[in-house]
């Protein structure tokens, strides 16, 4: 076999077993939810890291995300005398797509890589084989409580995207396209169906499962000492940013 086609197998077949790795390790992870009880406190305090670890970056993303959507709607909106729209727009673009994705590549480049680190250091430093040989399930202690907390903090975070970035809207509105507060609010509010939001929704819960899983997944197979957890990290944050995207084509288009 030539050696150009030899290269090529061995990366499918790499990349093949990866996903088979992750996927598995997501039914792991499903299969240790009775245990929620007593892995409690471990998913508060993953959550409480999400949530509040990554509240400063996403209110700065969220706020003016909100206020250049309104700035660029608006220009093109004034030729056509229709800039009292530009909130219509805004709370479209926030709820169903900019929210849940700016929080999820935000979740992957802070949260992601973090999980990735921490168990990329506790697998070359042999803490996984350690808690293997004292009898406790690494999926149940590591990997459950950071897939459900990522699972509820990517929402939380849309939620609190979704409102900062339609503010940061309404101030560009009001100050620079003259448009009052009242008639902002009344075409966000008038243009959003529950199927917007619960789409929003259900686009970051799926992406905090997904960004949780493949950190997790590239952490637990790192080896090869510092580097190997280095380009662990990377690979996560990597491939979480892909996933993110396709996910959110495919839930989109299921919905819509």
């Amino acid at each position: 076999m030539p050696e150009g086609s030899s290269r090529v197998l061995d990366w499918v077949c790499r990349h093949c077993g990866g996903a088979g790795y992750t996927l598995s390790l997501l039914g792991a992870a499903v299969g240790q939810l009775p245990a929620v009880a007593r892995k409690r406190g471990e998913i508060v305090r993953q959550l409480d890291r999400a949530v509040f670890g990554s509240l400063f970056v996403t209110f700065i993303v969220a706020l003016f995300t909100g206020m250049i959507l309104a700035l660029q709607a608006g220009i093109e909106l004034s030729r056509w005398g229709q800039e009292s729209s530009v909130g219509l727009l805004v709370s479209a673009s926030m709820v169903r797509e900019m929210g849940p994705v700016m929080t999820a590549f935000i979740l992957a480049g802070l949260v992601g890589s973090t999980m990735a680190a921490e168990l990329g250091t506790m697998r070359v430093s042999e803490e996984i084989d350690a808690l293997q040989v004292m009898s406790i399930n690494p999926v149940r202690y590591l990997v459950m409580p950071r897939v459900l907390a990522l699972a509820l903090a990517c929402p939380i975070l849309t939620v609190f995207v979704d409102v900062i970035g339609v503010a940061g809207g309404a101030v560009v509105a009001r100050s620079l396209l003259g448009v009052d507060y009242q008639t902002y609010f009344d075409k966000a509010r008038d243009v959003l169906a529950v199927r917007d939001i619960a789409g929003g929704l259900l686009k970051a819960f799926v992406f905090g499962v997904t960004i949780a899983t493949i950190g997790c997944s590239q952490g637990l197979r790192a080896e090869n000492g510092a580097e190997g957890v280095g380009q662990a990290t990377m690979r996560a944050v990597v491939m979480a940013f892909v996933y993110i995207l396709i996910f959110d084509y495919l839930v989109a288009w299921m919905l819509y």
